[in-house]
């Protein structure tokens, strides 16, 4: 019985192991200034995201680039981040 559980054991570790990565969070690169997160990932748009809320602005929002805990990052890191787009203070 004992051997049986260390077979299963084993097997579940190593499959575990090998699974894909892909599932793995993002690296989040934040910036000061909105003209570094644009050369970061040009293709992609900038957001601020502030740390406190969870959330992240877009350029046309109220609290976009406002405040003291927050940074440039791009939209795409931010969303993989497991942060979310603020629907309120459009202009």
């Amino acid at each position: 019985m004992r051997a049986n559980f260390y077979g299963c054991s084993a097997t579940v570790l190593a499959f575990v192991s090998c699974a894909s990565y892909s599932a793995m969070a993002q690296v989040l690169t934040p910036f000061r200034y909105e003209s570094q997160a644009q050369r970061h990932c040009p293709g992609d748009t900038i957001v601020w995201l502030d740390f406190g809320r969870g959330r992240y602005y877009l350029k046309g929002q109220r609290r976009y680039a406002s405040g003291y805990t927050g940074s440039f990052v791009c939209r795409d890191e931010a969303r993989n981040s497991g942060y979310r787009r603020s629907p309120l203070g459009l202009r």
